[in-house]
């Protein structure tokens, strides 16, 4: 099995060498990463300048570009084999909710799936240390073991969150649907002079729909949560709905 794997936190982060040294027990692996942490963003592909490879001494291949640009470079020409799946991970941070839609860690598994590869994004939660990778690390691992024996389709995303906390807290994984954040908080005026127009984007909005089913709610029973993505964003059920609205024009 040969694994291409990839982050939004930059080819240094330490989720990203636990995510290695667990894929690499069972699989090939090839690493290409962003070149700097590049958290946000999502599926945005680098257009207007040419994109430069560089290695590190442990062999990861890192880039001046989005998370998007290592997994469509990787798979879609630089490499002298195809990948059978795509990894991305293990974020520093969650990705639950509406939190997919800004996700460098998620896009760059939906890159794979775009390219034709089932893929997985790991992430585990939280904003404070310690972090505990190991315990990432080690569903990570279950999981693999439990692909090894049943592959997924080539049109499967995962978006995998883990608590963290102690693997012993870990009470089990459970799928859930993607919950939803209330609006962001609002942007941080930062003034050096009084006439600066110097602005920072404010931290997520909390928890909204966070009920029982919702990623947000196995996060807090301390369950790994598992979420299937697809790429159709067509809202299929008004497409009735838009049909009689433009009869009205």
């Amino acid at each position: 099995m040969k694994v291409l794997l990839s982050n939004d936190d930059g080819h240094l982060a330490p989720g990203l060498m636990a995510l290695y040294q667990v894929v690499s027990k069972f699989a090939d692996v090839v690493v290409m990463a962003p070149d700097q942490n590049r958290s946000g963003a999502s599926n945005s592909l680098t257009l207007r300048k040419p994109l430069t490879v560089n290695y590190d001494d442990n062999g990861f291949g890192y880039v001046d570009g989005t998370p998007v640009d290592c997994v469509h470079l990787a798979v879609n020409g630089m490499l002298d084999f195809l990948p059978d799946m795509v990894v991305s991970g293990i974020n520093h941070g969650a990705n639950l909710g509406d939190d997919v839609l800004y996700s460098g860690t998620v896009a760059a598994a939906i890159e794979g799936r775009f390219l034709g590869l089932p893929a997985i994004a790991f992430s585990l939660t939280g904003s404070e240390d310690p972090y505990f990778y190991d315990t990432a690390a080690a569903v990570v691992e279950e999981l693999f073991i439990h692909l090894m024996a049943n592959p997924l389709p080539a049109d499967n995303i995962l978006n995998v969150n883990i608590p963290n906390i102690p693997l012993g807290r870990i009470k089990g994984m459970e799928s859930a649907r993607l919950g939803s954040r209330h609006q962001s908080q609002p942007i941080i005026r930062l003034e050096s002079e009084p006439d600066d127009k110097i602005y920072q984007i404010g931290p997520p909005g909390d928890e909204a729909d966070a009920g029982p089913g919702t990623d947000f709610f196995l996060i807090s029973q301390n369950k790994v949560s598992i979420t299937p993505l697809q790429t159709d964003m067509t809202r299929h059920h008004d497409l009735g709905k838009i049909n009689d609205w433009l009869s009205e024009r």
